[in-house]
Formats: C-alpha cells, sequence, structure tokens
C-alpha cells in the first residue's frame, strides 16, 4: 500500500496503492468512501475514510 498525501482543491486526504508494473510502480489514488483495491490483498475491505478515521481514533 502506498503513503498518505493531499490532492484535490479542496485538498482532501489520498490514500494510494503503488503497483509495480514493468519495472514502475503505478499509484491509484483513493479518496472518501470509495472501496480500496489492492491486488496484493483482495480481501482488504477498507475505505480511505475509514483508514483515516481509524488513525485519528488510535492517535
Amino acid at each position: 500500500m502506498g503513503a498518505r498525501k493531499f490532492i484535490g482543491n479542496p485538498k482532501q486526504p489520498t490514500f494510494f496503492v503503488c503497483n509495480l508494473v514493468d519495472g514502475e510502480y503505478q499509484m491509484t489514488p483513493f479518496t472518501g468512501n470509495t472501496p480500496i483495491v489492492s491486488p496484493t490483498f483482495p480481501q482488504f475491505n477498507l475505505s480511505a475514510q475509514e483508514i483515516f478515521d481509524l488513525a485519528l481514533y488510535l492517535g
């Protein structure tokens, strides 16, 4: 899985999934309540917002 970055206008928390393809990483962004899709972890069942909410709760 990738790093947390802020993108958009207005800026919004974004979770990236990085996938190595032909020696280069392809970054797929996920924001809000869109389910995160990972080829490495196909059973992963969280949205970006759920991860950010959990980080605030645990932090």
